[in-house]
Formats: structure tokens, C-alpha cells, sequence
């Protein structure tokens, strides 16, 4: 259950809340459907949020049980398609349908692998809801703090909008830094430095993947 925390401005420090979020590359999906409303956009914050919570606190699941149950939560609130295919931006193009294949593949799985061990290591989380607003006609911003024990509070805005009819996830800000253009810029960098091959990419993808599946 949501419990209210009484600091709703507070700000984490920079290196606290990348910390937290590194590896999380949300985005703008390519197209949305439909106006997002900002109460729509709320209460689909505060039913994933206190889906996150609940599986985080219950003491009766393993750390495996939780990293598991997290993850099919974020698979239902965050548009993969989109955010992978925004994230590859020019590449995509360049990109064999084979490659444009297994890039979705790499990306969905190593996304959910990150975010899941990293929220299934905590307990005792407390999160709260705050300010809603329209951004774009495509999209709502709701922000939220998350507080960890012995930890400082962090805020998150959360970037929703309609992707084929449901409310979804498709950035978050944080501190006025969009992580899913810092991804986009991280992925380009890897595809240069390969000689301006998505192949280069993808076989950093794979051994990305390959240390999670391990520490799992």
C-alpha cells in the first residue's frame, strides 16, 4: 500500500539517483494514440507504483521471488517497442531486419534483467505521489518520490502517454536530465566506436546480458 512521505520536495543528489536509475532507458514511444490525461496518467503512476511497493516489502518472497515479480510488472507498464526503437534513433535504419530482431530482443530483456535487480534489492520502500501536469498532447508528467531506508529520498517524474489505447511509461527525468536521450547517446557512442556497426551494439548487448544472467 502507498504510504505518504513527508518530504515531497526534496532532491536527491545527483550521483544518489543515477545510481539508483543507471541503465534505465525510458522514452517518448514513435507514436501515441490519443491525448494522455493527466488523472489518467496519475492513476496509472499510483496503481504501478503500489504494484513495485507491494512486491518490494513483502517479506514472504525470496529476493528471486521479488526480482521475479517486479519484472512482469514493468513488462506490463513501459512501452518496449517504442523505447527500443527510439533509443537505436538513426540506426534503426541502418540496421538489418535481422539485426532491428534481435536488438528488441537484447534490449527488452536486458531492461527488465537491470531494472529487476536493482529494485529487488530493497525493502522497507515508501512511495508517494505529487504533482501532475500535461506536457505535450501526447503525453502527462506525474512526479513521485521513493524513499529507501537509510537512503535520501529520490524524486522521479514519470513521462506517460497512450501507446495503443493503455497508459504506458515512456521516460523519466530526473533533476531535468532525460535518461532516455542519455541511453539514446550511450548506444550511438558504443555503434561509432564499432566502426558504425549495430553489430558492435549487439554483441556489447550480449555480454551486458550475459553478467546479469549471472548475478541473477
Amino acid at each position: 500500500m502507498t504510504e505518504t512521505v513527508s518530504r515531497p520536495d526534496a532532491r536527491p543528489t545527483r550521483r544518489a539517483l543515477l545510481a539508483l536509475l543507471a541503465g534505465l532507458p525510458f522514452l517518448r514511444p514513435l507514436a501515441a494514440s490519443a491525448q494522455m490525461d493527466p488523472g489518467r496518467a496519475t492513476a496509472f503512476i499510483q496503481q504501478t507504483g503500489e504494484a513495485l511497493v507491494g512486491a518490494l516489502n513483502n517479506t514472504g518472497l525470496s529476493a528471486a521471488q521479488r526480482r521475479e515479480r517486479v519484472a512482469g510488472i514493468l513488462r506490463q507498464a513501459v512501452d518496449m517497442e517504442g523505447t527500443g526503437r527510439f533509443i537505436l534513433g538513426r540506426w534503426w535504419r541502418t540496421a538489418s531486419p535481422a539485426e532491428q530482431q534481435e536488438y528488441q530482443r537484447l534490449f527488452e530483456q536486458t531492461l527488465i534483467l537491470n531494472l529487476a535487480a536493482r529494485f529487488g534489492e530493497y525493502q522497507g520502500v515508501r512511495f508517494a505521489l505529487g504533482r501532475s501536469q500535461q506536457r505535450t498532447e501526447d503525453d502527462a508528467l506525474v512526479t513521485t518520490v521513493v524513499e529507501r531506508p537509510s537512503s535520501a529520498p529520490v524524486n522521479l517524474d514519470w513521462r506517460v502517454a497512450d501507446v495503443g489505447g493503455q497508459p504506458r511509461i515512456v521516460d523519466l527525468v530526473a533533476e531535468g536530465t532525460s535518461l532516455r536521450l542519455t541511453q539514446r547517446s550511450e548506444y550511438s557512442a558504443v555503434i561509432q566506436r564499432g566502426g558504425n556497426q549495430v553489430s558492435a551494439l549487439l554483441a556489447a548487448m550480449r555480454n551486458q546480458l550475459q553478467q546479469l544472467q549471472q548475478r541473477g
